[in-house]
């Protein structure tokens, strides 16, 4: 029996001194309790009986724990990013526009100088009337490769079509406006957008597929998200030249040459406008080409990365006013990679070709509607096709052979029309009246006008017909509209009619003049600068530039 209690004392104590050393963190070599777990494989178990993790379960847990996190950091910044966004109301886009043509997208860029809000920080004053300070328009070519983005002079004259206001009511056209008065159509703070659309749409017979608002406010933050620009000032300019009512030179703002800006600093160089060349707003569009150009420059050499894309998404998207078809991060951002492809070489900038008339500014015909003629067959400046395959919106684009607008479809019942030939070209007004009579208008006579020296279609009407007339219209696109006492409607041919570059095919006599000229005048494609250019090249209109 002692013998017997012994034993058992002793197994008693050997396994109390396993447990006692499994307490303290050593298991026994051989035997006891912890003995049977103590080879490897899935099985094993801690010192306290549980199961060990293994090495793979370990690794996917953190996976998926990362992409969580991935995925909730995305969703975070598009929610930030949508935040950031507004949108204009599309209700005052034109009810008479132009045909939707499928070759590449036209994006109209406009700069908006209103001092409301953040921009006062940069402008002075609060509340004050939405203007546009800078105008361009970006036709991307549906191969992907090609760029132009044509700058508007602000003091062009121009036709204003009809635009709403804030009210909901419509306004009547406008002639002979200056080009930037159409930003301004309602007097809010944050613009008419849609007006400045509507006008681009008349002046140049080309659809816009999106129309974009930036503000000084977030200019300046953009300059600061890619860590400035490099830009050249071709000679000193002081205070005095930033404000001409100083009425002293001032302090140095910049000195001459090339130099990086960001910021207040970059936004006082894109307003510049006195002591460089003629002190005109041509020679700051020139600049502002140039500091565009840097700009994209700048952004390319950063990379498409997150690190360097998102301070600048950011910036861009708290100053950015979109029409609805951009009103989202997600459609930004798609189209902003889908311009990825094109090289600095191949993105130009040009002026539309104009002329000094007293203080203000008229565009050159018939070289402006060459260049809207070359940009709607999708052709390059210098005129070589840049159809590609997928069009926009994955549609596939058409043939580029013709460089006339598409004519919307019309019906003239019950719209009488006289029709004059306002150019030295035979046959316009007989060729005319056969379309026009087609599309069932009344022709009530055809003459030659008592001026033949138009260069634009216009169109005018008594105050009785303007509907019957905004529907003529819309087969003329970039025709000028008049109002007069006379009554009834008068259609005055002119040389963008004879050239082919306005109006419908009525299968009449072909037009004197040949055919559509392909490619821009040479003093006007040699004009234009790409983003590769040498940033002190070509910076200003006039002496000194």
């Amino acid at each position: 029996m002692t013998g017997s209690h012994g034993q058992r004392t002793g197994v008693r104590d050997a396994r109390e001194g396993g447990r006692a050393a499994a307490r303290r963190g050593r298991v026994p070599a051989q035997g006891g309790a912890g003995g049977a777990d103590s080879g490897g494989g899935p099985g094993r178990r801690d010192a306290r009986g549980r199961p060990k993790r293994t090495r793979k379960r370990f690794v996917l847990a953190v996976t998926a724990s990362v992409v969580v996190l991935v995925i909730a950091a995305v969703g975070a910044i598009y929610l930030k990013l949508n935040g950031n966004i507004s949108t204009f109301d599309a209700n005052g886009l034109s009810k008479n526009r132009p045909a939707d043509s499928s070759a590449g997208q036209n994006i109209l860029l406009i700069g908006s100088d209103s001092r409301a809000g953040d921009n006062s920080d940069f402008a002075g004053g609060v509340g004050d009337i939405g203007r546009s300070d800078t105008t361009i328009l970006l036709h991307v070519y549906s191969d992907n490769k090609h760029a132009v983005g044509v700058s508007i002079p602000r003091d062009a004259l121009v036709t204003v079509p009809p635009c709403l206001l804030p009210n909901g009511r419509w306004t009547q056209p406008a002639y002979h406006q200056m080009f930037n008065s159409a930003f301004s159509v309602g007097d809010t703070v944050k613009g008419n957008p849609a007006c400045t659309q509507n006008t681009v749409e008349q002046l140049t017979g080309m659809r816009v597929d999106h129309t974009m608002v930036v503000n000084f406010a977030g200019f300046a933050a953009m300059t600061d998200a890619v860590n400035g620009v490099q830009v050249c000032v071709p000679n000193d300019i002081y205070q005095g030249d930033v404000d001409p009512n100083l009425g002293y030179k001032g302090n140095l703002v910049f000195g001459k040459g090339l130099q990086t800006v960001s910021g207040t600093k970059a936004l006082d160089y894109v307003r510049l406008r006195h002591g460089i060349g003629d002190g005109s707003d041509i020679g700051r569009m020139q600049r502002q080409q140039a500091f565009l150009s840097s700009l994209i420059k700048k952004v390319e050499s950063q990379g498409l990365n997150p690190t360097s894309l998102l301070p600048l998404a950011d910036a861009a998207t708290k100053s950015l006013t979109v029409d609805p078809g951009l009103g989202s991060a997600e459609k930004l951002i798609s189209f902003a990679m889908s311009l990825k492809g094109i090289d600095l070489k191949n993105i130009q900038f040009i002026t539309t070709p104009w002329k000094y008339v007293g203080s203000r500014v008229d565009l050159v015909h018939p070289d402006v509607d060459a260049l809207w003629s070359t940009l709607r067959a999708d052709r390059t400046l210098d005129g070589k096709d840049a159809g590609g395959k997928g069009g926009k919106n994955g549609k596939p684009a058409p043939a580029s052979s013709s460089s006339a607008p598409t004519a919307a479809a019309v019906n003239g019942s019950g719209i009488s029309v006289a029709v004059y030939n306002g150019t030295v070209s035979g046959g316009l007004a007989a060729k005319a009246a056969q379309a026009l009579q087609a599309d069932g208008f009344t022709v009530t006579g055809t003459t030659t006008a008592a001026q033949q020296d138009h260069q634009v279609t216009l169109i005018e009407y008594g105050s009785a017909h303007l509907q019957g007339a905004q529907a003529l219209a819309k087969l003329f696109p970039g025709a000028q509209l008049e109002p007069t006492a006379a009554a009834g409607i008068n259609l005055v041919l002119g040389q963008d009619y004879a050239n082919g570059t306005t109006g419908p095919s009525g299968g009449g006599a072909p037009a004197a003049t040949g055919p559509t000229p392909s490619v821009l005048p040479s003093k006007d494609a040699g004009s234009a600068r790409s983003a590769a250019d040498d940033p002190c090249s070509n910076l200003s209109y006039g002496a000194g530039g």
